[in-house]
């Protein structure tokens, strides 16, 4: 199987983004993809449990990660600012859970903010419904089983650097102005 790029072209313009790191971020996020298929391909040309063999399945992981967070990140971005639909059920879960909707935004921009270089994801536990905010180091530290990753932020440099400097908290706001909350919503299953 090959993996295609996704376009997300459609996201230049928006609000809090320049288009030069947009277009930066969708060509590494490029290179992921670029990366799933090779490694796919060089799978199938190796021994298996020789050390080649070993160390792509080790690698495979970490590319796969991260052409599916920068996925999941572009497509709950909007050109057109969005509220959170208040009747939705994801809207009253968060509100049951942690008490208002701005106590949870303001754990997921805390969540941003830590030192490091990673994601920040609204998690939903699969068996519970239990939701959490989540650190996920690189792509591959953190991610917990069994959960549906319903918002996802890139918090990586090249996230925001080009804009924003050093400056995480500005990003982080520009960010949330631009959640896609009906794709969220889709997303709470």
């Amino acid at each position: 199987m090959i993996y295609e790029q996704k376009d997300f072209n459609h996201l230049l313009g928006t609000k809090g983004f320049s288009d030069t790191l947009l277009t930066n971020h969708f060509s590494l996020y490029g290179g992921y993809v670029k990366n799933v298929n090779t490694i796919i391909e060089l799978l199938k040309t190796v021994k298996a449990n020789s050390p080649e063999y070993n160390e792509l399945k080790r690698r495979f992981g970490w590319e796969w990660n991260g052409m599916k967070m920068h996925e999941l990140y572009f497509a709950n971005f909007s050109r057109e600012v969005q509220s959170p639909n208040i009747e939705s059920k994801l809207y009253k879960d968060i509100v049951n859970q942690w008490g208002s909707y701005e106590a949870w935004l303001a754990d997921f921009i805390a969540t941003g903010l830590i030192r490091g270089i990673g994601w920040v994801v609204l998690a939903k536990d699969r068996d519970t419904g239990f939701l959490m905010n989540l650190w996920i180091g690189e792509h591959d530290e953190g991610h917990l089983s069994n959960q549906n990753a319903l918002l996802v932020m890139d918090v990586w440099e090249h996230a925001y650097v080009t804009d924003y400097g050093i400056k995480r908290a500005d990003y982080i706001k520009s960010f949330t102005d631009a959640i896609n909350w009906k794709e969220v919503e889709k997303r709470n299953l």
